[in-house]
């Protein structure tokens, strides 16, 4: 029977290369006869993961796993699975057990043990021990890469993976962390190529064709991505999340009918995933359902309903009844959806302020005198700057719709630049930015404006002279902007304060705007803002050009005339037809910018004004940012 049962095995395990249907068939049939046989459950689970059925696939599994704890592929592949499902949490716990059941030395178990329960301190100390005498194990190495990407250490696990590759070329996992970090850093090219090289091992892998198009969205190839979406979920449609991405990436390049239909797709296979439900909200234009109310609501009353999901969730029936015209129960949503938020992030309104005074500071007329004729002298970029929801990208789209610019994205390049020259390893530590811009040699500012010419050329597809980088942020930056690009135009835009302030409330930003989830840290926000504006505008007048939301939409031709005339460009009529343009569009706004300009949105911040008291205390003078002729 013994002789028997293992040659079934073998026999099942040679089939799952060739023919996952028939290793299935085998694997069912030694379970007949030896039920309790931990290989063949993971056999089974591996057969039903290679026909996409990851639901089927993880009960197999997780049933092997219980016999034999110790079954290191069987974790790696229930971990793949979770992370199909769109389980980040139990993917997690999964590699984490794969990489206990990997590794044989007691020492480096117990490293690994520890990273699993998220010990990160003493993980990491047993790691370097164990790598100061064994340098060359790429397990430890890879596990202390791990360990680097998730305390935000991103230039060290990147550096910590290449060397785990270089030793071992072969090491997938490794690999595949690697492609993860370098996108993290928004080395796409490079990421890219290591997407491409695990595929060419597993071209049917849905993990790697998911992580191809997710880089290739970033970069921009949205239709590249779409395509790729669009095979792997006929192939395997089990993937909520991907669903979800799908659903991101048809939005943008504006195929709005199959985006809702993805999104409702990923709803369909997990009711509870609030982020789909905020995509389908975040359309701005959408209008759900009473059913769908009903649906969130119910979704809402779940006791194991996570912090995450809560949120997307509140802040998706938030806009729906605050389109049903139920303001007070929309501003509660709104609230708790922000409350959850803020929670998470631990934001502090005075390094903000902080940084705004030590910018004044280093920013002085003087300053920029002495650094005259510094920087790259390329006039490529135009820089719109500003809070989130002030109506940049509606100004992106009216430059884009001109022959001579091509409209890209919000990108991180300017913000990577200062993080580095910051040097700041963690939160709580002080940055050396902006005071090492006085120590900075002359001839380093131009260095710094090719690389950022360098880098941001992989947006740039239609070989125009000029490009638009969005990043809000930026308005932090204006200065070091004038130093390594005294050429590039930067557009503030300016949007009411109580208008702009509100819909940064309601919004729930991917990252990166952790001011926008409290009435009094988006007041201090703004207010930090316009006081930073205006000493720019004082130290190097003329230098930027402001857009007010409401006169643009007041007096549209006037405004855009201004605005080409600034850039240095002629006028042309497509500017005033943008909506007509079908660039893609990544932000909240791209459905309402594929529309002529309309009033609406103006003042709809007054039905909630009952509750804007903190917004309006928080923001002082500021509140009076705009002339008073022309109010929101």
């Amino acid at each position: 029977m013994v002789g028997t049962l293992a040659a079934a095995l073998e026999n099942a395990r040679r089939l799952l290369a060739a023919n996952p249907v028939k290793a299935e068939e085998q694997a069912r049939e030694i379970l007949k006869a030896a039920p309790k046989d931990g290989e063949a459950w993971v056999i089974l689970g591996a057969a039903l993961a290679d026909q996409g059925r990851p639901r089927e696939a993880v009960v197999a599994l997780l049933r092997g796993t219980q016999i034999n704890p110790r079954h290191a592929q069987a974790w790696r592949i229930l971990g793949d699975q979770f992370t199909l499902l769109g389980d980040a949490k139990a993917a997690d716990a999964a590699y984490g057990r794969h990489l206990e059941a990997s590794v044989n030395d007691p020492e480096l178990m117990a490293a690994a043990a520890a990273l699993c329960d998220n010990r990160l301190a003493i993980a990491e100390r047993k790691l370097r021990d164990f790598l100061m005498q064994n340098p060359t194990d790429v397990a430890a190495i890879r596990m202390l890469a791990e360990l680097g990407a998730r305390l935000g250490r991103y230039e060290d696990a990147e550096k910590l993976l290449a060397r785990a590759l270089e030793l071992a070329p072969g090491f997938d996992m490794a690999r595949h962390n690697y492609a993860a970090v370098l996108q993290r850093q928004n080395k796409l090219s490079e990421a890219l190529s290591q997407a491409g090289m695990l595929l060419e091992r597993a071209p049917q892998n849905p993990g790697y064709r998911n992580l191809k198009a997710a880089i290739l969205a970033r970069m921009g190839e949205n239709d590249q991505a779409a395509e790729i979406y669009a095979g792997m979920l006929k192939q395997y449609p089990e993937q909520p999340k991907a669903w979800m991405s799908y659903g991101h990436t048809l939005k943008t390049i504006g195929r709005r009918d199959e985006s809702i239909a993805a999104y409702r797709k990923s709803i369909a296979q997990m009711p509870w995933l609030g982020e789909s439900w905020w995509s389908l909200a975040n359309l701005k234009t959408f209008r759900f359902s009473p059913e769908e109310i009903a649906q969130m609501r119910a979704q809402l009353e779940r006791p194991d309903l996570s912090d995450e999901d809560r949120l997307h969730l509140e802040f998706a029936l938030g806009k729906a009844l605050e389109d049903e015209g139920e303001y007070a129960k929309s501003f509660d949503c709104y609230a708790k959806a922000n409350a959850i938020r803020r929670a998470q992030l631990g934001y502090d309104a005075g390094e903000v302020s902080d940084l705004v005074r030590r910018l004044k500071h280093v920013c002085t007329p003087e300053f920029f005198r002495a650094r005259q004729g510094s920087g790259a002298a390329a006039p490529d970029p135009i820089f719109i700057v500003g809070l989130p929801r002030s109506g940049s990208t509606l100004i992106e789209q009216i430059l884009a719709s001109h022959s001579a610019v091509e409209g890209t994205m919000e990108l991180p390049e300017i913000l990577s630049i200062v993080r580095r020259l910051g040097g700041r390893k963690k939160q709580g530590e002080i940055s050396a930015y902006p005071e090492i811009l006085r120590d900075l040699p002359f001839d380093e500012f131009r260095k710094l404006g090719e690389e950022y010419l360098e880098r941001t050329r992989v947006y740039r597809k239609l070989g125009r002279p000029f490009f638009i980088d969005k990043m809000p942020n930026n308005l932090f930056h204006v200065g070091l902007i004038r130093l390594m690009l005294p050429a590039a135009r930067v557009i503030d835009a300016r949007r009411h304060p109580l208008g702009c302030g509100f819909s940064c409330f309601k919004q729930h930003f991917a990252r990166g705007q952790g001011f926008a989830y409290s009435l009094e840290d988006i007041g201090r926000y703004y207010a930090d803002y316009v006081d930073l504006m205006a000493h720019y505008d004082s130290v190097l007048p003329g230098a930027v050009h402001r857009v007010v939301y409401e006169r643009l939409v007041e007096s549209p031709e006037a405004e855009i005339r201004r605005l080409l005339a600034y850039c240095g460009l002629p006028f042309e009529d497509g500017c005033l037809r943008f909506y007509e343009n079908n660039r893609a569009v990544r932000t909240a706004s791209s459905e309402q910018v594929r529309t002529p300009i309309f009033a609406d949105g103006i003042g709809q911040w007054r039905h909630f004004e009952p509750w804007l008291g903190p917004l309006k205390k928080a923001l002082g003078p500021a509140l009076e940012a705009l002339a008073p002729d022309h109010p929101a």
